[in-house]
């Protein structure tokens, strides 16, 4: 996995989570109930949390795999938009429920991933 690749796919997720948090706390205030707000929000700072650490494993690549850069990444699309999608369309009246079974595998990989990180460590 190159350096440029792990640096890219975070700040690309950095990106859009300060997009996604500036839509939530703006125009999406207005739509969602505080309960759905939370929940959206929740999504947002995973997405970030997860971005820094590529971030950072983009600067330090000697600690990065293949499978640890997959699983932070496939980890961040489930889990996070995966409740981008969840709440939207509640709130829209048409709740897409087949994403509520696609969270819980997106934090699983983001588990996993922090485990390969633990375990490259050694």
């Amino acid at each position: 996995m190159t350096q440029s690749i792990i640096l890219a796919t975070g700040a690309i997720f950095g990106m859009l989570s300060v997009i996604f948090g500036a839509f939530g706390a703006h125009a999406l205030k207005k739509i969602l109930s505080a309960d759905q707000l939370q929940s959206f929000e929740v999504g947002v700072k995973y997405q970030m949390y997860h971005a820094i650490l590529l971030v950072a494993l983009g600067l330090n690549p000697e600690y990065v795999t293949m499978p640890i850069y997959w699983c932070f990444t496939i980890g961040i699309v489930l889990f996070s938009f995966s409740i981008y999608g969840l709440i939207l369309s509640d709130a829209r009246g048409k709740k897409l429920k087949f994403l509520g079974p696609i969270t819980p595998l997106g934090g699983l990989l983001l588990v996993t991933g922090w485990l390969l990180l633990c375990i490259a460590a050694f």
